[in-house]
């Protein structure tokens, strides 16, 4: 008999599992909090101590160590002999300055924060399985009937598809394909990304009305209107146009399987024998079970977001795709949490 059960006690587990739960919510409301009162932008302008931060935040002392200490602790701030200072990461992704500023996706999640940001909400989703962000209607079908909330929202996303856009095309061979078809290609980010990477392909951003409204401006600055153009469609209702290549970033988990399933199905029967399709998503391991971050924890936002989508494993959508008849399937890591499944529509003789 050991210590423990002679005496009644167990041996000491350490418990930060569970005790980050609670306190993680915390810590990352606290960050958006931050960026509400432009904390960031002031960092960035040097090194600021707890009184130059009150006096321009218009805070405490009190709180304003607390909201530093969740942005240190998270690595996009800094501090030393008592001043505090923006880290890189600060620097690259939230300045307005920065072309990857990335408020424009944090604003998405505090406009919709008492829809979609709250343990009632989440509580609600899980019980119901009805998205919460937009009642009674998928967000997504809504998003498309109002034109205005359509471009803000691809606004919003755009700039959380520039590092992606601009990484999978590295992790990828298209040998001689010469015409991307970019399927509710949003802002037109990743075509951006990939005729940038491939001197001679040429792109179309298909998507709805207001959202091709918004990729023509972003396409224009990017100075590619003579590569890539856009055209209006439902890619659930119309035929998809002439293309060697499809491609779908974040597609997938927006819809149910039966939808994502009957999408792979249509771009293997639309591309020649030789055209390839790529998917582009945040992966679920292949026993669904993690990893916690932006793999369980956005396939719970689905929930909230979404009437009917979530993540998928990378087994998952390779046997979606095998299951229509795309053949040499392939999982390839690509940037950050993002990954590649790959696979090529096979030539008549090759079955």
């Amino acid at each position: 008999m050991n210590r423990s059960q002679r005496t009644g006690l167990q041996e000491p587990l350490d418990d930060r599992l569970v005790t980050d739960v609670p306190m993680g919510i915390y810590g990352f409301l606290a960050i958006l909090v931050a960026y509400r009162l432009k904390l960031f932008p002031l960092l960035a302008s040097g090194p600021q101590t707890i009184p130059d931060i009150c006096a321009a935040l218009g805070i405490r002392p009190r709180p304003a160590q607390a909201i530093l200490a969740a942005a240190s602790a998270h690595g996009l701030v800094r501090s030393g002999q008592g001043s505090y200072w923006l880290a890189p990461v600060g620097e690259k992704y939230l300045l307005e300055t920065s072309p990857g500023y990335f408020g424009f996706y944090w604003d998405l999640f505090i406009a919709n924060a008492g829809n979609a940001l709250t343990y009632s909400s989440i509580e609600r989703a899980v019980l119901t399985d009805s998205q919460q962000a937009v009642q009674d209607e998928h967000v997504f079908q809504t998003v498309a009937e109002q034109a205005e909330m359509a471009r803000a929202f691809t606004r919003g996303m755009h700039i959380v598809s520039t590092g992606p856009a601009s990484a999978w095309p590295q992790a990828l061979q298209i040998g001689d394909r010469t015409r991307m078809l970019d399927v509710g290609g949003g802002s037109g980010a990743h075509a951006i990304g990939a005729v940038t990477r491939w001197p001679h392909l040429r792109a179309v951003v298909f998507d709805l009305a207001p959202v091709c409204d918004v990729a023509r401006q972003f396409i224009a600055e990017a100075g590619l209107k003579d590569r890539i153009e856009t055209q209006p469609g439902d890619m659930f209702r119309d035929p998809f146009p002439e293309a060697d290549l499809h491609f779908y970033s974040n597609i997938y988990h927006d819809w149910s399987r039966e939808k994502g399933a009957l999408l792979t199905r249509k771009s293997f029967d639309s591309l020649p024998p030789g055209g390839r399709i790529v998917v582009h998503e945040v992966l679920l391991d292949d026993d669904t079970t993690g990893p916690l971050g932006a793999g369980a924890g956005l396939n719970v936002g689905m929930l909230v977001w979404s009437a009917d989508g979530g993540q998928y494993s990378g087994r998952e959508l390779s046997d979606m795709l095998s299951g229509a008849g795309f053949r040499q399937v392939e999982i390839k890591p690509a940037f950050g949490y993002n990954s590649i499944v790959t696979g090529v529509k096979p030539a008549a003789a090759d079955g």
